[in-house]
């Protein structure tokens, strides 16, 4: 019987993965669905997102990726890396476009026609594919004429593998002209709408794509569905590239550093000033900034540091947060693809950052100038009370809370009330208090 059992189970070992095997390269069953969910710009972050889900799928045996996309568009360089993970994976690649009121804009226009299929959602738009300048620089007129033709090249290559419109296409790179469902799919550069993830498995079923040399026949009907959420990583990186939390970021970190140094020994300040800093210089790094706004907000910074080591009553303050507020409103191209920093967010943080540096400063300077004593010196000009009358100039007196031995040149009698001029050693050097009476 054990020689019965482990030969069955040898056997199944063995035909199941060819069974499955011949399955998958005869085309014929699909059913499981790996579905991907991107709602932010295309970012290098995406490319990591999405080759980890493609990874995913092609190891647990998936038949179909789908990529709901909902983006303004994003980096030339990410979108590309994406273009050829779909041109790579042996896997159909379905683009959805969704929800309604979603767009594939910019890159994600070009990323959802490198699709086998490209599909939108009722209400959803698609185009204004031309490429832009990010970083606040300006190119001359030969420099962005290859950029278009390099751009156009580009699109016409994947219209024509893809059996797309090429006129089309390349009226949304070189017009930026955007497209509805309906228009879309007239001008053949979808291949279909559908409402919901449901409609869309529905409509896929039976449905033959071409794919590295092979017909492959879609069987989604009945497909068990695998939706691939974001890593703890990618979502925390996502937060950062936000610009509006970058922005956010880059002031506390100087907030942090600022009172570090002004309250040494505070540690905790300076550290989570140091990590903000850095996150939040990672994040509009990728998003994308205008140098002459990031030049002036560290001037801004630097004018109300200023202010509080030299004061010039106000003057500095002024002009430090002028240079902030203007540096940030121009911080992020209004070309961005991330959006851009809410006015009432930059200037509730100036209002902050002008009163922070202000008050923590001024705090931070009223420490430093403060004495300094260490031991029995920080009696110096303590009042206290003599407990003994002092004899040869020598006594015993109370204060805070402790008795001490005194010296005095004056006659000191007891319960009489002394102030303490210094001290060496344990000996303190008295002088009686008088009161002056009229």
């Amino acid at each position: 019987m054990d020689l019965l059992y482990h030969t069955i189970m040898d056997m199944r070992n063995f035909i199941a993965p060819l069974f499955f095997m011949l399955l998958f390269f005869s085309g014929e069953v699909f059913s499981k669905v790996f579905v991907a969910e991107w709602q932010e710009a295309i970012t290098p972050l995406t490319v990591d997102y999405i080759k980890r889900s493609l990874s995913k799928a092609e190891e647990e045996g998936g038949t179909l990726f789908v990529l709901e996309l909902n983006t303004p568009g994003g980096l030339e360089s990410s979108m590309r890396e994406i273009v050829q993970e779909f041109q790579r994976t042996p896997l159909p690649v379905v683009v959805f476009v969704y929800p309604s009121g979603g767009r594939a804009a910019s890159a994600g226009a070009i990323i959802t026609i490198s699709a086998d299929i490209a599909v939108m959602s009722p209400g959803t738009n698609i185009g204004a594919a031309h490429p832009v300048q990010m970083g606040g620089g300006e190119q001359d007129s030969v420099m962005k004429e290859k950029v278009l033709q390099d751009a156009l090249a580009f699109v016409r290559s994947i219209a024509k593998e893809k059996g797309r419109n090429v006129e089309v296409v390349e009226k949304m790179v070189k017009e930026s002209i955007s497209l509805t469902p309906e228009e879309a799919l007239k001008s053949r550069v979808i291949d279909m709408i559908a409402t919901d993830m449901t409609e869309l498995l529905n409509k896929l079923d039976g449905r033959i794509v071409k794919k590295h040399g092979r017909e492959i026949t879609l069987k989604t009907k009945d497909a068990s569905i695998y939706s691939v959420k974001k890593s703890l990583r990618e979502e925390f990186l996502s937060l950062v590239t936000n610009p509006t939390v970058a922005y956010m970021l880059l002031l506390i970190g100087f907030y942090g550093i600022f009172f570090e140094l002004y309250n040494p020994g505070s540690v905790i300040p300076g550290a989570v000033g140091i990590i903000s800093l850095l996150l939040g210089l990672y994040g509009l790094g990728v998003v994308g900034i205008n140098w002459l706004g990031l030049l002036l907000v560290l001037t801004g910074i630097l004018l109300l540091a200023l202010e509080v080591i030299t004061p010039s009553f106000g003057g500095l303050a002024v002009a430090g947060g002028i240079a902030l507020a203007l540096g940030s409103f121009i911080l992020i191209s209004p070309e961005s693809p991330y959006g851009s920093i809410p006015i009432s967010v930059i200037a509730t943080m100036v209002v902050l950052t002008v009163g922070f540096f202000l008050f923590a400063g001024r705090l931070g300077l009223k420490a430093q100038k403060r004495k300094k004593m260490l031991g029995v010196e920080e009696l110096i000009g303590e009042e206290g009370e003599a407990i003994t009358d002092f004899v040869n100039g020598r006594g015993k007196v109370f204060i805070k809370g402790e008795i001490w031995n005194a010296v005095s040149e004056e006659d000191i009698k007891k319960g009489q009330a002394v102030i303490v001029e210094s001290a060496k050693g344990l000996t303190l050097r008295v002088k009686a208090k008088h009161v002056q009476s009229y």
